[in-house]
């Protein structure tokens, strides 16, 4: 591993984990983001409902979807779903396609 002059590496710990050296390491900016992240969760400025949407009143079967495709994102640990798993969960909730009548009737 590359190693830049006057740097030492990281150290692993007893309990495995990483400790960053000292000249890596800025404590006032990652005391600055921890701050930030306990303000946003205590703070509720940031909904589950996202704030380009618009705040209206959502139907019973929109807040269903929405619910269903972030506990999909929260168990598959994808924030960004494609297609296909966006129409798994809508086949999930129940939701299927009526065959289109046929042009002989």
């Amino acid at each position: 591993m590359y190693q830049a002059p006057g740097q030492t590496e990281a150290t692993p710990s007893a309990k495995g984990s990483v400790i960053p050296c000292p000249e890596w390491a800025n404590r006032r900016a990652s005391e600055q983001a921890t701050r930030a992240a306990q303000a946003r969760q205590t703070s509720g400025r940031r909904r589950f409902v996202d704030p380009t949407t618009c705040e209206r009143d959502y139907s019973q079967a929109e807040l269903e979807f929405m619910l269903a495709m972030n506990e999909y994102k929260h168990k598959s640990g994808r924030m960004f779903p494609t297609w296909s798993e966006v129409l798994e969960v809508l086949r999930n909730l129940g939701y299927e396609k009526i065959p289109a009548a046929s042009a002989a009737d």
